[in-house]
């Protein structure tokens, strides 16, 4: 190649790489190897090849910064290359960024009552759904085209209540798209945000919500399938941004508002909004002034109407002030507006309202919409306004409520309130001119402050045993919601996501970095339980903000966030890297809560990955240095999960005498969470050793401490162990009715192991019962579940399950298949008890076909013998019991 490549004017990762290899092509296609080298030279320490290629690979969705432009100067040691190529990183991570923050609403705005006109436009649009339905038409999707401030989203909305009053939907979705915003800022919403904000409003738990866009649309229009739902796209860009938001459902309305033409969306209706006729934009302004005198000229009206463009926005801006204005006619108004044209201090009809609405304002209300403006996120409350002013919370609410009755803002849903896009843009300028920027500063910090403030509140009340490891966070000075338990704490976090999302990003942006890194600390395990959309960009932020302000600990404790995030979500290269990367950092730094923390990070990783030997080695180190610190919580937590490695191994009376430590140190600490969770880990292993009694003793209690702090994944987990023993001591019916429970709950709360679980345990139940056709439903529901999750243990029950079926409906050869391949499974990861589950159901299997090849009692010897082993009762199985009969 002969010209260098140009890295401006890209627009996504995936096209920064394309260049990046283009440049590598053009410095002469160096090896990985030879390019970590000179980088290695370069820094004074080595880099490695692996990281270096893995810059060049496409469909990345994070960038290590410093290493790309050692890169990109290694190849051409050029600094103003080199600076070029930093400005576009920062534009393609911050727009792809900004993209995710969206918030979406599960109600429509308020109507006006002053809305006016329009009359044909509503009627046509009730008549496609009249006639669409009639029909059974698949989709209908109305498309609301225009100039920006003619009205199309109230045109929307007025649409959607007059629609609902006829006949109530079952679910609204509302949301700005962001298509045509004048901040740059605030970019068109990623459709994949987008559908992540309304999977959550459909109830759908975040742990469920898959991460690609073709999968969460697909669960989107699953979940909207058979019902009426209204959903409304406002402000969208283009076609592609829509169509993955479509429902494609019979029954569903969509409206999208949009200032282009959206042709490239088949069996569209579409709507194109003008401008008010003269006779709508007169009778807006009489209806709306019916006490204010005309004056000396009778066409004031129409006068006003026209220097406003007949555009609806500038009409409510400047109908607003008039109704404000005491003494003055309607002729006075439209000779000021005269005036001002004239004068040729203004000819935008918008910019002329929002001038003559703003100068009139009162010098708190303008000071505050200026400092509105700046608010990072789209919607806010009285909370954050008195951050911004700090004022009293009456007062921001006031002030709020009058800048709404003046059109200066939207009231979204109760308390809370946004711009339009034209309105925010205008405020955004004058903040510039008139505030300080100590002054910007100043207000901005103190919203974070605010936010950081009651994220710490939120996430004590959630998980308080945690709170020693989280950092200390000084209330703020201003006034914060009153979160008086777990239920509104999580409200309250779920409101208020996106906007402590973009927080994050704009303080590690904009040189706060104390804040981002703080407010990532403090939600993380919020984030990495609920796993939303924004938590990867939190955390990244969050690790770039704490390098460009030198805060080590920061840093570590990011990167730490970062792999736990990635394990959750099954990436195993990037939570490694990540999770070894925090570990070694915490050692530079002596950080010996990091360093625990991170450990068992680790441990809980390599258990994840069925490595339980590399899991156990790293919990055990976690248990040292949390004992070394005197950090008895963390001892407990650390205790339970390596009991869990041992349980996974099938060293049962290892996991009872390290769950029972953990249960003492739990007591002593008063901590229910951890009482209740160790609790049903000892049901489930006396359950396994075949010590009922106690089984059923240690399953009772925890549903009860579950229900008690609000925790129903804990409960769901509870409710399985209570099934489970309750199956073994032969009351089929109840335990049935618990396992449903539990299977409901997980379900709804997104566990998918869990659902695995509980699927398996009616399985067992329906052999049992004499239901084998019923208990394969079961196990061919679990068995795919467990393989797309990598659990090879819980794999080997869901086969055995199967085979065990197989047996009861006599289909011996079958079973063997099936038994043979649970082995298998369970083999893999020397998963012990289940090793031995499959044995004896091989020798079962062999000698009902009448063991020809004389392999049964070697079958039956091994598993006693492996049951002996592992001090283990051998888990009953049906043909069990016909032998005994």
């Amino acid at each position: 190649m002969d010209e260098l490549p140009d890295p401006d004017g890209v627009t996504d990762l995936d096209e920064l790489v394309g260049r990046l290899r283009l440049l590598k092509m053009w410095a002469g296609n160096p090896s990985y190897d030879g390019i970590a080298q000179r980088i290695g030279e370069r820094r004074g320490q080595p880099a490695r090849k692996s990281t270096v290629a893995d810059c060049f690979r496409p469909g990345r969705r994070r960038m290590d910064a410093e290493l790309l432009l050692d890169i990109v100067a290694t190849l051409h040691p050029d600094p103003g290359y080199v600076a070029r190529w930093q400005h576009a990183l920062r534009v393609v991570t911050g727009e792809s960024a900004a993209s995710a923050h969206v918030s979406v609403d599960e109600a429509l705005p308020e109507d006006l009552a002053e809305f006016t006109g329009r009359t044909a436009e509503l009627k046509r649009l009730q008549d496609v759904l009249v006639v669409s339905q009639a029909e059974g038409n698949a989709v209908v999707i109305s498309a609301i085209e225009g100039m920006a401030g003619v009205g199309k989203t109230r045109f929307a909305v007025r649409a959607g209540h007059l629609l609902a009053a006829d006949e109530p939907f079952e679910q609204v979705l509302f949301v700005n798209l962001r298509g045509f915003h004048q901040d740059p800022r605030q970019p068109p919403a990623d459709p994949a945000a987008v559908l992540d904000g309304f999977l959550r409003r459909l109830n759908v738990p975040p742990g469920r919500i898959p991460h690609g866009l073709a999968a969460r649309t697909a669960v989107y229009r699953e979940r909207l399938a058979g019902t009426r739902t209204l959903v409304v796209l406002d402000n969208a860009a283009t076609e592609e941004q829509v169509r993955p938001l479509l429902p494609q459902t019979a029954g569903c309305l969509t409206m999208i508002t949009s200032r282009r033409s959206l042709t490239g969306l088949p069996g569209t209706t579409r709507f194109e909004i003008d401008v008010f006729s003269r006779a709508e934009a007169v009778g807006y302004l009489t209806r709306n002034l019916p006490d204010l005198p005309p004056g000396e000229d009778p066409a004031a009206a129409e006068r006003i109407a026209q220097r406003c463009g007949f555009l609806p926005l500038a009409l409510s801006l400047v109908t607003a002030h008039i109704g404000t204005t005491t003494g003055w006619t309607l002729t006075d108004h439209a000779d000021r507006l005269d005036e001002r044209h004239r004068n040729h201090r203004i000819d935008d009809a918008v910019e002329v309202a929002l001038d003559i609405s703003y100068e009139h304002l009162p010098a708190e209300h303008r000071r505050l919409f200026r400092l509105l403006a700046l608010h990072p996120g789209q919607a806010f409350d009285a909370y954050a306004a008195a951050a911004l002013i700090d004022s009293d919370l009456l007062t921001a609410e006031q002030i709020l409520d009058d800048l709404r009755r003046d059109n200066l803002l939207i009231r979204t849903t109760p308390g809370r309130y946004a711009f339009h896009d034209l309105v925010r843009a205008y405020g955004a300028v004058k903040a510039a001119d008139e505030e300080r920027r100590t002054d910007r500063r100043a207000a901005l910090t103190r919203l974070f402050d605010l936010y950081l403030g009651v994220a710490a509140r939120a996430m004590d009340l959630l998980h308080p045993a945690q709170a020693a490891r989280r950092p200390k966070v000084p209330s703020p000075a201003t006034p914060m919601p009153d979160l008086s338990g777990a239920e509104q704490a999580l409200a309250w976090l779920e409101t208020e996501n996106s906007n402590l999302v973009a927080a994050v990003v704009h303080a590690a942006e904009h040189d706060w970095p104390a804040h981002a890194s703080l407010l990532a600390r403090t939600l993380s395990r919020y984030l990495v339980t609920n796993l939303g959309a924004g938590a990867l960009t939190i955390f990244e932020h969050a690790y770039s903000a704490a390098r460009a302000g030198q805060d080590s600990a920061g840093e570590a404790y990011a990167a730490m966030d970062l792999g736990n995030i990635y394990s959750r979500m099954m990436w195993p290269d990037e939570a490694l890297e990540w999770l070894d990367l925090a570990l070694r950092m915490f050692g530079v730094i002596d950080d010996p809560v990091g360093t625990a923390t991170a450990l068992n990070h680790l441990g809980n990783f390599y258990t994840q990955t069925n490595d339980w030997d590399r899991g156990a080695d790293h919990y055990r180190r976690g248990l040292a240095e949390f004992g070394r610190i005197g950090d008895l919580d963390g001892q407990a937590l650390i205790l339970s999960n390596l009991a869990n490695v041992h349980k996974r191994q099938g060293h049962y009376p290892a996991a009872i005498e390290t769950l029972q430590e953990a249960l003492t140190l739990y007591e002593g600490l008063g901590n229910i969470d951890g009482q209740a969770s160790v609790l049903t880990n000892l049901a489930v292993v006396h359950e396994f050793v075949g010590d009922l009694e106690a089984s059923a003793r240690y399953a009772g209690r925890a549903p009860g401490l579950f229900r008690q702090i609000g925790h129903r994944l804990g409960e769901a987990r509870a409710l399985l162990a209570v099934g489970v023993v309750t199956m073994r001591l032969g009351d089929y019916d109840a335990a049935r009715e618990q396992l449903q429970t539990g299977l409901l709950l997980y379900r709804e709360l997104g566990s998918q192991g869990g659902e695995g679980g509980a699927l398996d345990a009616l399985g067992e139940l329906e052999i049992w019962a004499g239901r084998p056709d019923r208990a394969i439903e079961y196990f061919e529901q679990s068995l795919p579940i467990f393989r797309r999750i990598g659990s090879r243990d819980a794999e080997a029950a869901s086969l055995s399950g199967l085979g065990e079926a197989a047996h009861e409906q006599g289909r011996y050869a079958d079973a063997i298949a099936l038994f043979t391949d649970g082995l298998a499974a369970a083999s893999a990861v020397s998963a012990g008890g289940q090793q031995a589950r499959a044995l004896v159901g091989l020798g079962h299997a062999h000698r009902a076909l009448g063991d020809p090849d004389g392999l049964a009692d070697g079958y039956s010897t091994e598993a006693a013998a492996t049951y002996q082993r592992l001090s283990m009762a051998p888990i009953p199985s049906p043909a069990d019991r016909d032998a005994a009969n």
